[in-house]
């Protein structure tokens, strides 16, 4: 295993992995709690968060994207190429952010952020295209670690070092920071080699979303397709509810942003980035769905740490706790659920396919989560954790139906 970390591809997908993990907060948590400092309700805090749908709904143009070379920018390849005009627009678009602020020019703001969220989520297709089929399946779990840990270290930077610049200075300067840092993968795919295609590859790609979604349930059947689909649309529910609330609901603990920023995003990204290494190790030893089962469970159970935490607000104790928990937690489920989804990929729709599990794993609980403001503005936060950790029995009774077919299905061999 430790030849597999070592491989050549590892460090570009580190930096690579940075470049995905960086304006994901920016314009998510991060954002949430610069509206909430700003004065804007929970309720359309909520709402702005569909426009980060655009990364649930990045399927729908990947197939364009596996396709076609893009024009001006061709003579990278066809996965540099979308690469790096995403990433160049990531670092417009976050300084745009900055310089224009959600107060003044609503409007443009929100514009902006949607148009960061497009480049954000296209550049998440080519890098999850890349990391496919730079390196062989054997190393898929490796390299799916080492990228979680790039994207983990990318969180550091759009939670907690925008949240510190932020309160020392300004969000302006928050975001003109998080602009410049993207300046980094940019680079990285300025200098890594393009993957190689064979030319009934680059055919097969030509095919589209049809022809990738044929291929699946050629390949698993319809029953068992539809399940590995609903299993992993399922799975990642009881985090992604919480997503848009849980700054807020720090700040509503008494928690400032400097606390939030140490504690939630710098503390608790090393916290889950040993949880994803220790994913990348348990697939390594364990039987794939055997860590499925531990991770959902684990997922959904952390939740209920909130609720210690809403019972002691202002409490460090309780906030570490928590954290630790959940991001652990996030961390280990994230890798099984990675590793996971590329063992599902045919490499002949990379970028199609995979896009679409990924966008699937999110979606669901994207849905939830943008009227999560008003449930809790409804109920309080005690009864929404609660349904958020029991939101994981369909998830479990999916798996209950697939377990006795994946050991035999072609693919899913190791599962």
């Amino acid at each position: 295993m430790q030849s597999r970390f070592a491989a050549p591809a590892a460090v570009p997908l580190l930096l690579l992995g940075f470049g995905s993990g960086l304006p994901y907060l920016l314009i998510g948590y991060t954002l949430s709690i610069w509206l909430r400092e700003a004065g804007w309700a929970l309720g359309p805090i909520g709402l702005v968060s569909y426009i980060g749908l655009l990364y649930q709904f990045k399927f729908l143009w990947a197939p364009w994207l596996d396709s076609r070379r893009l024009p001006l920018f061709g003579r990278l390849g066809r996965r540099r190429g979308w690469l790096c005009a995403a990433q160049l627009v990531l670092v417009a678009g976050l300084a745009a952010m900055g310089s224009i602020g959600p107060l003044h020019s609503v409007g443009l703001f929100l514009g902006l952020v949607m148009m960061t969220a497009l480049a954000g989520a296209t550049q998440d297709v080519m890098i999850d295209a890349y990391r496919i089929e730079i390196g062989p399946e054997s190393a898929q779990g490796a390299l799916a670690a080492t990228s979680t840990l790039g994207y983990r270290l990318g969180l550091i930077c759009g939670g907690a070092v925008a949240l510190y610049m932020a309160s020392a200075s300004s969000w302006k300067s928050a975001y003109w920071l998080m602009a410049g840092l993207m300046l980094l993968p940019l680079l990285t795919t300025l200098r890594v080699p393009e993957p190689e295609m064979t030319r009934a590859s680059m055919e097969k790609a030509d095919a589209g979303m049809l022809r990738a979604l044929s291929e699946f349930f050629k390949r698993y059947g319809w029953p068992l397709g539809l399940g590995l689909l609903a299993f992993v649309g399922l799975f990642k529910l009881p985090d992604q509810m919480l997503g848009v609330i849980a700054g807020p609901f720090y700040l509503d603990c008494g928690f400032s942003p400097k606390d939030i920023a140490t504690v939630s995003k710098v503390y608790g990204v090393w916290i889950s980035i040993a949880g994803a290494f220790v994913g990348g190790a348990a697939i390594a030893v364990w039987r794939m769905r055997h860590a499925l089962v531990i991770a959902a469970v684990a997922l959904a159970l952390s939740n209920l740490l909130f609720i210690l935490m809403s019972l002691y607000p202002g409490q460090l104790w309780t906030f570490m706790l928590t954290i630790s928990g959940d991001n652990f937690s996030q961390g280990f489920s994230g890798t099984v659920l990675v590793a996971f989804m590329s063992g599902l990929t045919d490499r002949r729709y990379t970028a199609t396919q995979y896009a679409l599990l990924s966008s699937l794993a999110f979606l669901p609980g994207k849905l939830v989560g943008g009227i999560s403001g008003y449930l809790v503005q409804t109920w309080g936060y005690t009864p929404f954790f609660i349904l958020s950790t029991v939101s994981i029995a369909p998830t479990l009774f999916v798996l209950a139906w697939m377990w006795p077919r994946l050991s035999s299905r072609s693919g899913l061999s190791n599962a």
